[in-house]
């Protein structure tokens, strides 16, 4: 996990059904299990521990995951608000995490449950009593929890692309948290005064997350009926701009077939309806809410209505969208890594296989490029990669693909290309490269190997390896 981002598409994709299932609408307990069984099934850590702030300051382990022996020893034990203070006193900051490395403990001195797990030597590799927090916030600052994770899959201490997943995790868990917190005090509100009006209102007007009610039977139907303040704030209209007109108006949506659909479904089951729609404010930009809708009976011959509880979650579906980029990109130059290569080589095989024109794969690996680490710094090389990785996007033609497999070597996805354009395209990637880099002495130069992609091309890998040695030949050439 050091250098790599090594998240698998798989373990990306549970991250957001994880990030779903601590959306709006669900209780605390079900919220923390969300949490915990998130970070061991989608993050790769082989056990994770939430500690729940009381409102005492105290601290109590109300979720664990990835170790039944953990969750006996550890479910249910409450600490002194004082419980973390010695240890993030010798810990490493990252970001907002904190790392104690075992070495720094105080001889004979261990708290807690440790994993009974084998002790490796190997540089960077993960100790059984290395322990790394994240705080847990909710939206206006406070410490809701600890959660604290051990045993990464690949028994090495996590790199930065893992800590900050961690940390956008982290974020989004301790939001939900606070989210639960007030969904759990709102259901047992709800069921403790039988949805008494004068109850309902005081919690409608005074709830920090925006709600509505909205006409769900007669000619009325979509229209909305009252707002409280949040959701006048987290939208941006008035109540006078609300109230009388249908919600739907607001909503970009893609999908009104499933909408319908889940809508009758609601009707029938008098569940809950949960949704995430792009909202138009007032300005024109567009927002992400997230929210639950309630079919709610209020008595014999009146009308049904729907209770709408909404909050703003464009920040989860940027943090996703980051997920997703972080997943497909190289970290250091932002270029697409080997996966999103697959991905687009497949595209273009397919195209090749349909019109018979071939494309090309190009390998191009650095000349003398150790001679800038070794005289520069190795700071100074990530400068100069990432200052190729711009000449080389900018050098290609519209529509082509500029990856990097890692170190100094990168690849060129081509589609329909060959003959003279080719060529042309190879000259114009070696000028890119070889023109100087800003404050290096150090002439740089790129050796081009290339490979068609023909209708009988198989696979990817295959052409990765014929490339590298078309390169391998064009370096014996210029030397």
């Amino acid at each position: 996990m050091q250098n790599e981002p090594t998240v698998r598409l798989s373990a990306v994709r549970r991250l957001y059904e994880v990030s779903a299932r601590m959306g709006a609408g669900r209780s605390l307990a079900e919220t923390l299990q969300a949490v915990v069984d998130g970070v061991v099934n989608g993050l790769g850590f082989g056990i994770a521990v939430l500690n729940l702030r009381h409102p005492d300051g105290k601290f109590e382990v109300i979720a664990v995951a990835g170790s039944p022996e953990a969750r006996s020893a550890l479910l249910g034990k409450v600490s002194a608000a004082d419980l973390f203070d010695a240890e993030f006193a010798i810990a490493d900051e990252w970001g907002k995490l904190r790392f104690v490395p075992h070495e720094r403990l105080p001889e004979g001195e261990v708290t807690g449950w440790v994993p009974d797990v084998p002790v490796s030597d190997a540089p960077e590799a993960w100790h059984p009593l290395d322990a790394l927090f994240a705080p847990l916030y909710s939206s206006d600052g406070e410490l809701v929890g600890m959660l604290s994770v051990d045993l990464p899959e690949d028994q090495r201490r996590p790199g930065p692309i893992h800590r900050e997943l961690l940390e956008i995790f982290a974020t989004q868990a301790g939001l939900a948290i606070d989210k639960a917190r007030l969904t759990d005090r709102l259901l047992a509100e709800k069921t403790r005064l039988e949805a008494s009006e004068a109850t309902f209102r005081l919690v409608f007007e005074g709830a920090g997350n925006g709600m509505a009610t909205v006409a769900f039977d007669g000619p009325e139907l979509g229209r909305i009926l009252r707002v409280n303040a949040a959701f006048c704030r987290i939208t941006g209209y008035t109540p006078d701009q609300l109230v009388g007109t249908r919600l739907v108006s607001f909503l970009r949506d893609e999908e009104p077939e499933q909408t319908r659909t889940e809508l009758e479904k609601l009707a029938a089951s008098n569940g809950t309806y949960r949704f995430e729609r792009v909202f138009t404010q007032p300005s024109g930009n567009a927002i992400w809410l997230g929210g639950t809708a309630s079919l709610v009976e209020q008595g014999a011959g009146l009308p049904r209505i729907l209770l709408v509880q909404i909050d703003d979650v464009t920040a989860r579906k940027d943090a996703e969208r980051e997920l997703r980029h972080h997943a497909a990109h190289d970290p250091l130059t932002g270029l697409p890594n080997r996966r999103l290569l697959q991905h687009r080589f497949a595209k273009v095989l397919e195209q090749t296989r349909i019109t018979g024109r071939p494309g090309a794969l190009l390998f191009c690996d650095l000349n003398h490029f150790k001679l800038v680490n070794d005289g520069y710094g190795h700071e100074a090389g990530d400068r100069a990669l990432r200052e190729i990785a711009t000449r080389l996007s900018t050098a290609v033609r519209h529509g082509d693909t500029v990856a990097r497999l890692g170190g100094d070597e990168f690849a060129v996805l081509a589609e329909d290309i060959s003959g003279d354009d080719l060529t042309t395209l190879i000259t114009r990637l070696e000028y890119a490269v070889s023109r100087p880099l800003p404050n290096i002495a150090v002439e740089v130069t790129t050796s081009v190997g290339t490979v068609p992609i023909t209708p009988t091309t198989t696979d990817l890998d295959t052409l990765l390896h014929e490339a590298d040695q078309a390169m391998y030949a064009a370096k014996s050439r210029r030397s």
